[in-house]
């Protein structure tokens, strides 16, 4: 089992499930830091007197206070650390549901685990941390089984790039204009119109206003 683990959590509350679970797999001596600039600090420490961490259990979310912060989000510590030491494994204990933000955890950072905060995340904490110890990656059950609504529409670049145009205001006549002026080759008005109508058929939604709220909610944009 782990010997050395650092856990990076501003919530009182979560951070007694992470302690109920440390202490149940018997691992002594865990180091507990509520800002990233402070667990980015002790991983360069324990670099610098080879006395490494092998686990990283960070929040994705820490509450702004009085003292200013470089790092100020679980993905920007996790990929602060990374840089400095690649091989570490790493849990993230969050309460964050979107699964496009979860995918891109293990796919863009590389994260060996993802354990949601609620009910039972104690049990779940303390399997990611074993199966992860044993080099197999871990996600909270209920997140497993990818959701109809994000499965039934895959969104290329173009497609953000038209709802993300429509969130910021930009009326959807002024878009073929701004389509072919960074040379997309589809940048007419009829393409334009057929893939919002193509993306709202296949995802059951009615309105431009849906589509960026649903967008928004999965993290699309």
């Amino acid at each position: 089992m782990f010997k050395k683990i650092l856990i990076a959590e501003d919530h009182e509350s979560s951070n007694i499930s992470v302690q109920k679970a440390v202490q149940d797999l018997k691992i002594s001596d865990p180091k507990y830091v509520s800002y990233c600039d402070d667990a980015l600090a002790r991983v360069k420490i324990g670099l610098h007197e080879n006395n490494t961490f092998e686990l990283l259990i960070t929040d994705l979310s820490f509450d702004e206070d009085y003292r200013k912060q470089n790092i100020n989000t679980g993905q920007e510590l996790i990929s602060a650390i990374r840089a400095i030491q690649p091989n570490i494994k790493i849990i993230v204990f969050s309460s964050e549901k979107k699964e496009v933000i979860i995918e891109k955890l293990f796919t863009d950072q590389h994260v060996n685990g993802y354990v949601k905060k609620g009910r039972d995340d104690v049990k779940d904490l303390k399997k990611a941390i074993k199966a992860v110890f044993n080099n197999e990656k871990h996600i909270t059950y209920d997140l497993k089984t990818n959701s109809p609504e994000r499965n039934s529409f895959e969104f290329s670049e173009y497609d953000t790039l038209i709802v993300s145009l429509l969130a910021t205001g930009m009326l959807l006549k002024n878009i073929p204009a701004y389509l072919k002026e960074n040379n997309f080759k589809r940048s007419s008005m009829s393409a334009v119109e057929k893939r919002l109508k193509d993306i709202k058929e296949s995802l059951d939604i009615k309105s431009n206003e849906q589509l960026i709220a649903f967008c928004k909610d999965f993290g699309i944009i």
